[in-house]
């Protein structure tokens, strides 16, 4: 089961020096971004985004590819001790591997771009993606649009466009988006932030194993 709130706060930039409430008790966090499709499709991150994640909580990064430049892949190595990166359909210079299986607490966690799985962003398509796998959580992109479905006991996670970058094929409009991991015992705590009208707003949800 997927529960989602709202956190109480909006956050705004006299805010973001301040983790979500509880946050601070759950020590390491793991940043899940991508699509930033930077320089073609958008110029950088939000304003906001960069203040919040400037931070040294950030342990592990899980991207989704498709970040568009060497300069964001590098800078994304200099932001943790330890970065996943798979390859998307514009990564065409790159060696990053097409998949990768991590652990994340209680969770085995499984990263692809999202491309290869058709139709884009379908959770029965994710499902048989995620059994490949053999993991419990499913992180993918490709389709720029987050959000977080749950199917047959396995969990779908998108952290969208972290720069709202246009997507042709999107199915609703794209708006600048990350996500946040956080560990509370058996549970993973999801946080996730979108960009609006210069502020990020962040929903929480919880995420609990199903085996």
């Amino acid at each position: 089961q997927v529960v989602r709130f709202p956190c109480r706060h909006r956050v705004d930039l006299c805010w973001l020096r301040r983790w979500p409430v509880g946050m601070g008790d759950f020590g390491d966090l793991v940043l899940v971004c991508g699509d930033h499709h930077i320089p073609g499709r958008a110029a950088d991150l939000p304003v906001c985004f960069k203040e919040l994640l400037n931070t040294d909580k950030i342990k592990t990064i899980l991207c989704t590819g498709n970040v568009g430049s060497d300069v964001v892949a590098e800078q994304l190595k200099d932001q943790a001790a330890t970065v996943h990166i798979v390859k998307g359909d514009f990564d065409f210079k790159t060696d990053w591997p097409e998949s990768v299986v991590v652990n994340v607490g209680a969770f085995k966690v499984g990263l692809i771009h999202g491309h290869q799985v058709l139709p884009w962003g379908d959770p029965e398509a994710l499902h048989v993606a995620a059994r490949k796998l053999d993991v419990d959580i499913l992180v993918s992109g490709h389709t720029h649009i987050g959000g977080v479905q749950e199917l047959n006991g396995k969990y779908f996670i998108n952290p969208g466009s972290i720069t709202g970058a246009h997507a042709a094929h999107a199915t609703e409009d794209v708006v600048p988006s990350f996500m946040l991991m956080a560990i509370q015992g058996q549970t993973v705590v999801l946080y996730t932030y979108k960009e609006e009208e210069g502020k990020a707003n962040v929903v929480m949800s919880k995420l609990e194993p199903q085996r």
